[in-house]
């Protein structure tokens, strides 16, 4: 019995030992046949070192060839991530902060900003971490020099972006930054390193696939200590895209201007010296008077012939030179502290992402839609009688005792009652600003039609309520108010509890005179303005003009491109049209007279002479060298405080061979005909000559002990925003 078992044992065994080397055998076999190709690339790869070189990036334009984005070849230190203790690596956190500690003297930078940098988890775990950007070479060559001492330590050739007219036109370059958490899959699926700087904003982001270019590598021979042997391929980078905007740099900064320096006069005037509706002064607390009124605002110049968008200002702004700086993060977020506060919000392009009220300035619309929809009997001669205050005819008495029946307009004259303007027509509406005519239009022509969106279907057909299409990011579409638009804001409880979540003919009364829930940009408004202007097409705005073949040479002249040997690759700014309304004469040139009137004169005389809106401002405006037609618009504000008031105003021109269509938005800063409208002249005022624009100067260094995030810059001669100004709201 005992042969027996050690007889299955050694049995037993032999067949495990046979198991073991047919399993080996074949192991064998797979490597030397099967796997062999990929083990000998490992092998080689173990013996080679490949380097991605990054291209330089495409150039930057306004529409003379002037830089607004270049680039310096720098030199920047890196350090391996085995020298600092990353994953599979002997060194300890000691180790590394005495490496730091060692390095901040030479780089004159903390060790804490070398641990964030360590910590971000930003850069790439394939490549050398990025230490210091543009260190001079004695220092990339002592550090090299003496890497017994700083082990890991290495230098890089690259390039850093320069805006060498900032701020100018900030919000519409933008600026570079790391790769964002969110975005890493994206670009890694696209080839980039997580070590590369990518467009966050402007055109930067909006053209970045156009603008990085394709990377080059060198691979490199090496032995087991890393040293190299030979250079065994090389593949040089292709340079980026250039890029000419149809931005015209002249108009851009004239536009900031006068947009800063208006609203530093609104924060005065309008909060300080304030007055009720009763004409008492209301002055706040000095300290609301300094920092809270006329916070921000937004200018909009474009050729209405084309959708090419010549000037986009936003205030407040920014110096797109701080992201690439190198201050520290306790710095950044001094310059740019995090905020709930819209009016205090930096980087925010308020010409394309305000969402506004705009007051009167959408009646032109609005006259549109009652035309067009053959609401008003007789057209263009239909005549209203103004009284001064309108009462809803749809809703019953007894309703209107607890819901708002009627509604009025301005206050007349600095007195105590509302304007009243007698027998108007359209035309006459829009050039005196009758809120009345227009509430009868937004009861009407919602009561009379069952309640259908009559009113929203038409004025959308102008681009409200939907995103223009612009070539800049995080523009928003706006919003045309309507059943099922309403309901949601109900329910997000962006309306106040208790709120109907049922569309009223009270909403589409305030809709009627730009109220209430309606939201839109001022390019959306621009672009409206633009399509009334040509005769119905609602063109795409672009702030691109032309992509270019990269390598744009420099000109003669310091600071331009030389435009005339650029090599045009795709162009940009083709008219697109987006819808084609062909406005009939019979709708469209009643309006444009209203808008004529706004600026000219005559009002109307019903006991006493009415003046427009807008004739007493453009008195000194050069109507016979460039004649245009316009609209101002207030959007009354919370508790119906004049500082709480914002001023809207749209402009163009009657000359086809100067196609311009200009819009301002100054928010809480009181009257359109105050505030926006003043902006709107200077800029047509330009664009006549008759107003000096300053040059269009290189920026001064960056001041990185400066507290703000823009220096201030102020018209040098402010004369062209002055002129009396209707009294009344609109």
């Amino acid at each position: 019995m005992a042969v027996d078992r050690r007889s299955t044992r050694l049995a037993s065994l032999g067949v495990v030992a046979l198991v073991l080397f047919a399993a080996l055998v074949m192991r064998m076999w797979f490597l030397q046949v099967v796997d062999a190709p990929a083990l000998e690339q490992r092998v080689q790869a173990n013996k080679t070192r490949t380097v991605k070189l990054l291209p330089e990036r495409g150039r930057i334009f306004d529409r003379e060839g002037r830089i607004m984005a270049d680039n310096e070849r720098i030199l920047t230190i890196t350090v391996a991530w085995e020298a600092m203790g990353s994953e599979g690596s002997v060194v300890d956190t000691k180790d590394r902060l005495e490496l730091f500690g060692r390095l901040s003297k030479v780089l004159d930078m903390s060790v804490s900003d070398m641990e964030e940098r360590f910590t971000s988890n930003k850069y790439s775990p394939l490549l050398p971490m990025p230490l210091a950007e543009g260190v001079s070479e004695e220092t990339a060559a002592y550090l090299i020099e003496r890497n017994e001492d700083f082990p890991g330590i290495d230098f890089v050739a690259q390039w850093k972006r320069e805006y060498p007219l900032a701020p100018l036109a900030a919000h519409v370059v933008g600026y570079l930054g790391s790769i964002t958490e969110n975005d890493v899959a994206q670009y890694l699926d696209v080839g980039y390193d997580l070590n590369e700087r990518v467009g966050q904003f402007g055109v930067e982001k909006i053209y970045e696939r156009y603008l990085r270019g394709k990377p080059g590598y060198v691979k490199y021979e090496i032995d087991s200590r890393g040293t190299i042997l030979k250079v065994v391929e090389r593949i040089e980078p292709i340079a980026g895209n250039d890029l000419q905007l149809a931005i015209d740099l002249d108009y851009q900064q004239y536009a900031e201007q006068a947009l800063e320096t208006q609203l530093l006069v609104r924060r005065f005037v309008e909060t300080c010296q304030a007055k009720d509706s009763k004409q008492q002064v209301v002055k706040p607390q000095f300290a609301e008077c300094e920092n809270l009124k006329s916070p921000a605002g937004s200018v909009v110049m474009m050729d209405y012939s084309t959708g090419e968008v010549l000037a986009l200002a936003s205030y407040p702004t920014f110096d797109n030179r701080w992201f690439n700086s190198g201050i520290s993060s306790d710095k950044f977020r001094e310059i740019f502290p995090k905020t709930d506060d819209p009016d205090k919000s930096l980087l925010v392009n308020r010409a394309i992402q305000g969402q506004y009220n705009l007051g009167s300035s959408f009646k032109p619309f609005v006259a549109y839609a009652a035309l067009d929809s053959g609401q008003l009997v007789g057209g263009s001669e239909y005549e209203y009688p103004d009284r001064g205050s309108y009462q809803l005819t749809s809703i019953d008495k007894e309703t209107c005792l607890v819901v708002k029946c009627i509604y009025r307009n301005a206050l007349c004259g600095g007195g105590n009652y509302a304007c009243r303007y007698g027998d108007v027509t359209v035309e006459d509406a829009l050039a005196v600003s009758s809120d009345t005519f227009f509430y009868k239009i937004g009861e009407e022509i919602f009561a009379q039609r069952g309640g259908q969106p009559i009113l929203q279907d038409e004025v959308r057909k102008f681009g409200f309520g939907s995103r223009t299409g612009i070539d800049l990011p995080f523009e928003t579409a706006g919003r045309v108010p309507d059943k099922e638009s309403k309901k949601k804001l109900v329910e997000d409880g962006a309306l106040m509890a208790g709120e109907s979540t049922d569309y009223l003919v009270g909403d589409n009364v305030q809709l009627a005179v730009g109220q209430g829930l309606l939201a839109a940009s001022p390019l959306q408004l621009a672009q409206a303005y633009g399509a009334l202007a040509n005769g119905g097409d609602v063109n795409r705005p672009l702030v691109g003009r032309a992509l270019l073949q990269p390598g744009t040479p420099n000109s003669d002249i310091v600071g331009y491109a030389d435009m005339g040997q650029a090599v045009v690759e795709t162009f940009l700014a083709n008219k697109d049209t987006i819808r084609s309304m062909n406005i009939p004469d019979e709708i469209r040139d009643p309006i444009v007279r209203g808008l004529s009137r706004v600026i000219t004169g005559p009002g109307v005389t019903f006991g006493s002479y009415h003046s427009t809106t807008g004739e007493r401002l453009f008195q000194s405006y050069p109507y016979d060298i460039l004649p245009i037609a316009g609209k101002t618009g207030t959007a009354q504000g919370r508790a119906a405080l004049p500082w709480n008031d914002s001023s809207a105003f749209g402009a163009f021109s009657l000359d086809p061979a100067q196609p311009i269509v200009v819009t301002a938005y100054l928010e809480k800063s009181g009257y359109g005909a105050k505030a926006a409208a003043p902006v709107v002249k200077c800029m047509f005022m330009a664009v006549a000559g008759v107003a000096k624009m300053g040059e269009v100067l290189p920026s001064n260094p960056l001041d990185i002990t400066a507290t703000v995030a823009a220096p201030q810059r102020l018209l040098s001669n402010k004369s062209c925003l002055s002129g009396s100004a209707y009294g009344g709201r609109d």
